[in-house]
C-alpha cells in the first residue's frame, strides 16, 4: 500500500538528507520496489502527470516508486501527448538509454548507494545543451543535425552525479531566437513549431519553448532552459509554470551553443518553486573553464532549504507597474503578496533609459554572437562531423538550405557577421554602459533608494497566435530586460489566467540573491495557488 507521504505531503524529507543532494553519498533509504509494484502504485495515483518533482522524490524515498517506472511513464506520455495526440512538438528526441540509466540508478539504491534527493528523477534538456550519448546538440538548426559531441556540459555532469536520468532534448526557437527579427518563437527546422498546451494555436514563447511546454504538459517533472534575455522566463510565464534565470555565473555555460558570454545562463523550469530550487541546487557551482563562475562556489547553497511559507511577512516589495492587458490579474497578485505579509512599495522607473540599455545590449549580443559562435564551433571535438567554423559558414549553409529560410530570414546573423571583434571600443563601451544603466544605475538604485528586498513585475502578457512567417505579436510588457543585462536573478511564478491563458509574476533580486528570490517566490506561490493545468484546447478558450 502506498505511504501517505506521497499522497499528502508536498515535501517530507529532512534537512540532513537534503544536503546529501549536493554531493554523492550513501544514505539509508527504502529499497526500490520492483518495477511492477511501482507501476501499480502509479496506477493507484492515476497518472504521472499528477506528481510534482518533489512528490516523485518522496515516492522514491518511501520505497513506493522507482526510477524505471517513472522514466517509463514519461516516455509513454511523450509518445502519447507530444508525438501523437495534441502533437506539441516539445521534445525533439529521447535518449535510447534512458531506461538503462534508470535501471542502473535503481540498482544503486538496492546496493545501498544513494546519490541524494534527485536520485532517479528524469529531466529534459534544451537542445542547445550538450549531453553524452548519441543525440546531436542542434540548437534547432539543420546545420548542427550531426553535432554529436558525446560530452556533458559541466552542469549536466552535476545533474548526473546527483542521480538524475537525462531523458532527452527539447525543441527551441532556432539558435535561441537570435537569427531574425521576424522569427516565430518555438519554431526550429529540426523540431517544427512547438504548441502551447493551453491553446494549441497559441505561441509557446521562446527560446526555451520545448522545455516549458514539456513541463506544463507533464512530459517531465523538470527541464532545463537557457536565457540570454527572456528565454526562460517568457516561455515559463505563457505556459503557466515556474522558470528561474539564475545570477549569470552561478551555473557553468561551457558546452552550450552560445549567444553571449555576458548574458547567457542555463536555468531550471518546473511546476513549483521548490522543484526548481531542487534542480538548481545540483546545477550550481564553479567551473574553472568558465571564468564567470569563479565565485559560484562561494554563493551556492541548498536552494530548497528554508523556503518558508511565511518568507514574505514584513518584507518590503518593490512594484513595477506597466501598461498591460492583464492589469486585473496583476492587482490580484499584489493583493496576495499583501496577504502574505509583504509591504508593497510603488517604484518610479521613469529614470531608467530602456532605449539606451536596449541599444547597448543589442550591440553586445551581435559582437559576442559572432565571436562566441566561432569559439564554440572551433572547439567541437575533432571527430564531430560539423564543417562549419564561423557564423559566416552558418549563414552560407542557411542560404543553401531552403528549409532553413522557409519562414523567416537570417537578418540578425548577417548583421552580427559584420560586427567588429571583442576588442572593439564601441563594443566595450556598449557593454560598460548597458551594464551600468541596468545594474548600478537601474536595479541597484531601485533597491537602495526604496529600501526594498525584492522587485516584482508582470512577466508577460498572454500567449499570442502563432503565425509562421509573420513574427511574434507580444501582448504585454516583458520584465526580463533589466535582470538579463545586469546578470541578476529572475524568477517567474504563475499568477493567474488572462483571456483564459497563463501569465506570470516576476521576482527580481540583486546579484547572487538567488536563494532570497526563490524564497519569496515560493511564499507567493503558497498563498496564490495560481497554476492551472493545460486543457489542450485547439484554440483560445472562450472569455
Amino acid at each position: 500500500m502506498m505511504k501517505s507521504a506521497l499522497w499528502n505531503a508536498p515535501f517530507a524529507i529532512g534537512l540532513a538528507l537534503a544536503f546529501a543532494m549536493l554531493t554523492p553519498a550513501s544514505a539509508s533509504v527504502a529499497p526500490p520496489p520492483t518495477t511492477e509494484e511501482a507501476r501499480a502504485n502509479l496506477a493507484e495515483i492515476g497518472s504521472i502527470e499528477k506528481l510534482t518533482l518533489a512528490q516523485l522524490v518522496n515516492g522514491i524515498d518511501d520505497g513506493v516508486l522507482n526510477s524505471e517506472a517513472i522514466t517509463e511513464a514519461y516516455l509513454k506520455r511523450i509518445a502519447e501527448i507530444d508525438d501523437a495526440g495534441p502533437t506539441l512538438n516539445a521534445v525533439i528526441a529521447t535518449f535510447p538509454d534512458a531506461l538503462d540509466q534508470a535501471r542502473a540508478l535503481d540498482a544503486e539504491l538496492r546496493g545501498g548507494k544513494y546519490r541524494g534527493l534527485l536520485h532517479g528523477i528524469p529531466i529534459l534538456l534544451k537542445d542547445n545543451i550538450e549531453a553524452k550519448g548519441p543525440l546531436a546538440t542542434t540548437a534547432g538548426s539543420l546545420a548542427l543535425k550531426d553535432n554529436v559531441t558525446n560530452r556533458d556540459a559541466p552542469f549536466v555532469a552535476r545533474l548526473r552525479e546527483a542521480g538524475m536520468v537525462i531523458l532527452g532534448k527539447t525543441n527551441l526557437s532556432e539558435w535561441a531566437n537570435i537569427r531574425s527579427n521576424q522569427s516565430t518563437s518555438g519554431w526550429s527546422a529540426i523540431g517544427g513549431l512547438t504548441k502551447n498546451p493551453h491553446a494549441l494555436d497559441r505561441n509557446a514563447c521562446g527560446s526555451s519553448s520545448g522545455s516549458a511546454v514539456a513541463v506544463a504538459a507533464s512530459l517531465t517533472a523538470g527541464a532545463i532552459g537557457t536565457e540570454t534575455d527572456g528565454s526562460v522566463t517568457c516561455p515559463a510565464g505563457v505556459n503557466g509554470i515556474v522558470g528561474f534565470k539564475p545570477t549569470v555565473g552561478l551555473v557553468s555555460r561551457r558546452y552550450i551553443v552560445p549567444i553571449s558570454h555576458s548574458q547567457d545562463t542555463a536555468g531550471p523550469m518546473a511546476r513549483s518553486v521548490r522543484d526548481v530550487a531542487l534542480i538548481l541546487s545540483a546545477m550550481a557551482g564553479s567551473d574553472p573553464e568558465d571564468p564567470a563562475t569563479d565565485k559560484a562556489d562561494n554563493y551556492k547553497t541548498y536552494y530548497a532549504g528554508n523556503l518558508g511559507d511565511d518568507a514574505l511577512n514584513g518584507v518590503r516589495v518593490g512594484v513595477i507597474r506597466a501598461p498591460n492587458v492583464s492589469k486585473d490579474v496583476f492587482e490580484v497578485a499584489l493583493a496576495k503578496l499583501s496577504e502574505a505579509g509583504a509591504t508593497l512599495v510603488p517604484l518610479d522607473v521613469s529614470f531608467i533609459d530602456r532605449r539606451k540599455i536596449g541599444m547597448g545590449e543589442f550591440k553586445v549580443l551581435l559582437t559576442e554572437l559572432k565571436a562566441d559562435m566561432a569559439a564554440y564551433l572551433q572547439g567541437l571535438p575533432a571527430d564531430t562531423k560539423i564543417p562549419h567554423k564561423t557564423l559566416a559558414d552558418i549563414i552560407a549553409f542557411n542560404k543553401a538550405t531552403p528549409a532553413e529560410l522557409e519562414h523567416f530570414d537570417q537578418s540578425i546573423f548577417e548583421t552580427a557577421n559584420n560586427a567588429s571583434g571583442l576588442d572593439d571600443p564601441g563594443y566595450l563601451e556598449a557593454r560598460k554602459t548597458s551594464l551600468k544603466l541596468a545594474g548600478a544605475y537601474g536595479l541597484d538604485r531601485l533597491f537602495n533608494e526604496n529600501s526594498v528586498e525584492i522587485i516584482v513585475a508582470q512577466t508577460n502578457g498572454p500567449a499570442w497566435l502563432s503565425t509562421l512567417g509573420k513574427g511574434d505579436k507580444f501582448t504585454g510588457p516583458s520584465a526580463s530586460g533589466l535582470p538579463a543585462v545586469a546578470g541578476y536573478p529572475h524568477l517567474t511564478v504563475p499568477m493567474g489566467m488572462a483571456r483564459g491563458l497563463p501569465v506570470g509574476l516576476s521576482f527580481i533580486g540583486r546579484k547572487w540573491d538567488d536563494h532570497r528570490v526563490l524564497r519569496y517566490g515560493h511564499a507567493f506561490e503558497q498563498v496564490s495557488k495560481a497554476r492551472r493545468a493545460p486543457s489542450y484546447a485547439p484554440s483560445k478558450p472562450a472569455e
